[in-house]
């Protein structure tokens, strides 16, 4: 038997059409009718991927002497990954579209958290406005947690709607015919969007210093507070931009099975345990930061300038995770 008509008997006995099977190749329909055809040849990769598909060996394939293959069924291999269909891709795809605002919206809350606190607690110290230094740091502590707990709430809520579908992030899964297609054309209409909305959520980070330095002209600390307000708003409604359309796209790669999400890498498991541990020292480094903020400003009541924790915090976060990332890459180059 050739290669030809073992194609099309492992085919029709895993119940595929030939758009099914050249959509799990990652070829066209008329590709595989070639194949069946024996019109052309796969290349020696394709031939790798059928086996695994079919479950048989490539003696099998390649030697047309060799009639019954002795090994596990398509249907024995597959019992062990887990089959994605339309409606769950569907359902997925609308509760990332329906949490990544919500989500883009309390990250922004966090960030703004602090603005009250500051201005009430400078307004206090100026006189610009009548109020106690007690009474200032409880309405700006207030708004700040009242802020994050929300936040927090949003959070919480959206991770428990989204928690069916986290195999999707680390498990390799199969799809059924026609989602790939459809999360691939979708895609393809969010392309445009994403990427303006990406460059409109730079561009307000970019220019949240331009505040700073407008209301730094008057000499006034109270102003200057202001501008420094100003800043963390342009920041926090950039950063919801970029995070609203990064969960989006990220969802729609999750279930394609690319980027970050591909299937070699969710296959590495040396890798998954690198990420294991660059997210405890994320989690431990966050927890201690937040300690520290919290032990200094109620020993000191300093609110008004103990929040620049939270800034210096970050850029020694993205310093210590470089070199984490980086002795993971040396690591793995000396094995």
């Amino acid at each position: 038997m050739i290669l030809a008509d073992k194609i099309i008997v492992l085919r029709k006995k895993c119940g595929w059409s030939q758009e099914e099977l050249a959509e799990k190749m990652g070829v066209t329909r008329q590709s595989v009718s070639k194949w069946e055809g024996a019109q052309s040849i796969p290349d020696l990769e394709k031939i790798l991927l059928m086996g695994k598909l079919f479950g048989v060996s490539m003696d099998y394939l390649l030697k047309d002497e060799i009639e019954i293959e002795e090994t596990v069924s398509v249907e024995e291999a597959d019992n062990n990954v887990r089959r994605v269909s339309m409606e769950e891709a569907n359902e997925f795809l609308q509760i990332k579209e329906k949490t990544a605002g919500p989500i883009a919206k309390a990250v922004g809350l966090c960030i703004i958290s602090p603005i009250l606190l500051i201005l009430f607690s400078t307004a206090s110290d100026t006189g610009v406005w009548s109020l106690s230094e007690d009474v200032a740091s409880v309405f700006g502590l207030a708004g700040l947690f009242l802020l994050i707990a929300v936040a927090v709430a949003i959070f919480v809520s959206c991770g428990i709607k989204s928690e069916p579908y986290e195999f999707l992030e680390n498990e390799i899964f199969e799809t059924e015919y026609g989602v790939n297609g459809m999360v691939k054309e979708r895609r393809k209409n969010f392309r445009d969007t994403y990427t303006k909305r990406l460059v409109i959520g730079i561009s307000l980070c970019v220019l949240s210093v331009v505040p700073l330095f407008v209301f730094s002209v008057n000499e006034s600390e109270f102003f200057e507070v202001i501008g420094l307000s100003l800043l963390l708003l342009l920041v926090a409604i950039g950063v919801s931009f970029i995070v609203e359309v990064c969960i989006k796209w990220e969802a729609m790669e999750k279930l394609l099975q690319e980027g970050e999400y591909d299937k070699n890498k969710k296959a590495n498991k040396k890798k998954e345990n690198d990420s294991i541990v660059a997210g405890a020292i994320s989690s431990v480094y966050w927890m201690l930061v937040t300690a520290g903020y919290l032990a200094y400003s109620f020993i000191t009541f300093d609110w008004a300038r103990s929040w620049i924790v939270w800034p210096v915090a970050g850029i020694l976060y993205a310093a210590i995770m470089a070199v984490v990332y980086a002795f993971v890459k040396v690591k793995k180059g000396n094995e």
